[in-house]
């Protein structure tokens, strides 16, 4: 009798969702689609031309649901501004009757887009399991011959992260690093939405980048291919700018969504992060594209919590202090590494190499590294897993964590497609982990000094990530879905408070909104 493999499974179930993902907007477009006579497709219109004399002219620019004014001069153009209905904005409009119905289409759409989004990050991550796999297993195939073994890996990491970086800089140069800066700032109207040609170049630049072993997380691809992924439905589908920017947050929450297997945690992305603000649309729309995202990937990837962690973890009285206490070291350590970031790559700008001679290098140091201590490399899902288990004992800690917060650094100035979520998760668990060793056991009744390292382990995920992102929602419901536990949220809620504090006390910017300013003072650098 004819038997396949759950692997081969699960393979052909992400085929024939992928398939399927691909007809649904044909499906929604038939049936919820706008009816609109079919005309040449312009890609700008031109409002109002006023001639100034020759050959200068002055134009009104309409394109990409934005107007822009444009000085056409005899040797330069000039842009006056950049987008008048961001620089004006208009009044509120008042509540169509047909906004429900509009809505409720929207909705819809969103729900599709989730779906879609979620097989393609649901196809990423086996990938990048695959990739994962292949990368531990070297180390047993040259056990003979060791140095061999750490040759062929580091000369592998280099070629992958360096054909990564040469994707990303001949085709979509931002597809770089994580790309939830991107994101945002596309939402604010700061750059345009990417073209699709964004979604093989994050793809195949993340796997490469990531399966070589940099230390970068697999939710910031996600996080921009799903944001990429759904403004095209949005676009297929002929929405105005409006809604075209709630699909395209709604995606990016589906893409986190789809790489912790947390659909909460993606709505909350949404609305705390990327829109910073709360109504009912975009909470509906995020909703739907998260929905959509988590019930592919849950049938490709199973309902498994991302980590295992105690069944039961006792609180006492002392945990809340405990907590504010862990907290403000976070918040500390998180202008370390925030300042540490922007720092490598201020260096790696200044860098007379060429971005894929960069990347080689990281790659080669990293690939090498992978050899002799496999699970220090790579985004981080298995060390966290071994800190939380308590794997690691109060002398091995330091080293350790010195180890992946410079890998962390240098793999994100290393120029290549890849987030920082996973990274630093682990980061905040390795802190949380040697706080809870250090705590006497007299003063934790009932624990001893392990169960109280795990514990503290799991606070600390929530409280570096709230002090690094500065987004402590996403942090706590994201770490409790991704472990399944709900035990420890009031002393991680103190310990996201005591972050914040210490981060806000200390000037420390937002790691994403710091990335995004940067990007932006390199932008006008370039035009002068």
């Amino acid at each position: 009798m004819f038997e396949i493999s759950e692997d081969d499974a699960r393979a052909l179930l992400a085929l024939a969702t992928l398939i399927g993902a691909g007809a649904l907007p044909f499906l929604f477009r038939l049936a919820f689609g706008r009816r609109r006579p079919r005309r040449g497709r312009a890609r700008a219109a031109i409002s109002v031309a006023l001639a100034l004399g020759r050959p200068r002219r002055l134009i009104l620019l309409r394109a990409a649901g934005a107007e822009r004014l444009l000085l056409l001069g005899e040797k330069r153009d000039l842009v006056v501004e950049a987008d008048i209905a961001a620089a004006a904005p208009a009044p509120p409009a008042p509540r169509a009757p047909s906004e429900l119905a509009g809505l409720f289409s929207l909705g819809l759409v969103s729900l599709a887009a989730g779906v879609a989004v979620g097989t393609l990050c649901g196809v990423f991550r086996l990938v990048l399991d695959a990739a994962g796999r292949l990368r531990s297993a070297v180390p047993d195939w040259f056990q003979a011959n060791p140095a061999l073994g750490a040759a062929a890996m580091a000369l592998g990491a280099a070629v992958a992260a360096g054909l990564a970086a040469y994707l990303v800089r001949r085709f979509v140069p931002a597809a770089v690093g994580s790309g939830i800066p991107h994101v945002e700032s596309v939402i604010d109207g700061g750059e345009p939405p990417s073209s699709p040609l964004l979604l093989p170049v994050k793809f195949i630049g993340g796997v490469l980048a990531i399966g070589a072993g940099l230390a970068l997380g697999r939710e910031g691809p996600s996080v921009q291919m799903g944001a990429t992924l759904a403004h095209q439905f949005g676009r297929f589908f002929r929405y105005d700018w409006r809604d075209q920017q709630s699909l395209l947050a709604a995606g990016a929450g589906a893409g986190l969504a789809a790489a912790f297997n947390a659909p909460l945690a993606g709505a909350a992305f949404v609305l705390e992060e990327l829109l910073r603000r709360f109504d009912m649309r975009h909470a509906t729309i995020a909703l739907g594209a998260s929905v959509g995202a988590i019930s592919v990937v849950r049938l490709i990837d199973g309902p498994t919590p991302e980590l295992s962690v105690a069944a039961h973890y006792p609180t006492g009285p002392v945990d809340v202090p405990l907590g504010l206490l862990l907290g403000a070291a976070m918040g500390l350590v998180s202008l370390a590494y925030n300042r540490a970031i922007l720092h490598a790559l201020d260096i790696a700008d200044r860098s007379p190499w060429a971005a894929e001679a960069k990347a080689a290098l990281v790659g080669a140091g990293v690939g090498a590294l992978g050899f002799f201590a496999p699970d220090l490399v790579g985004g981080g899902d298995l060390l966290t897993q071994k800190t939380l288990d308590g794997a690691f004992s109060l002398e091995v800690l330091p080293l350790v964590f010195a180890l992946r917060f410079a890998l962390g650094v240098v793999s994100y100035a290393a120029g290549t497609p890849g987030g920082l979520f996973a990274p630093l998760l682990a980061l905040g668990a390795e802190i949380g982990l040697f706080f809870g060793l250090l705590i006497p056991d007299l003063l934790i009744s009932g624990d001893d000094a392990r169960t109280t390292g795990m514990k503290f382990a799991l606070i600390g995920m929530a409280a570096f990530f709230a002090a690094v992102v500065r987004a402590p929602l996403t942090g706590m419901i994201l770490i409790t879905e991704m472990t399944d536990s709900s035990e420890l949220l009031l002393p991680m809620l103190a310990a996201c408070f005591g972050a914040m504090a210490i981060a806000a006390v200390c000037h420390n910017e937002p790691i994403y909104d710091a990335l995004k300013d940067r990007s932006a003072r390199l932008a006008r650098r370039a035009e002068t």
